[in-house]
């Protein structure tokens, strides 16, 4: 019985990928753990409530904090996922 293993991309792998025009936006593709996952749509519902949420997490947070939302993050588990909203910590 032959065991297949798939394949594991690390993050500057993924990055070259993109370079060299292999994925585009329009693939809507997120790196985790290692391997390439197909994103599903977001609705109408989602996106407004992303907007809401990241607009009211600003508005309470202020300076001490900045609020992302839906762009790339970089995990050390060659991760890269875009999550809904995130908050990086302010750097002084």
């Amino acid at each position: 019985m032959t065991v297949v293993t798939p394949k594991r991309f690390t993050i500057n792998e993924y990055h070259r990928l993109i370079e060299l025009g292999f994925f585009t936006e329009a693939d809507k593709i997120e790196l985790i753990r290692g391997e390439l996952i197909v994103r599903i749509a977001k609705g109408t519902p989602h996106t407004v409530c992303g907007s809401i949420l990241c607009r009211q997490l600003d508005r309470l947070l202020g300076d001490r904090a900045v609020i992302r939302g839906q762009d790339p993050i970089t995990l050390p588990n060659n991760s890269e996922p875009e999550p809904d909203v995130v908050r990086s910590a302010r750097n002084r």
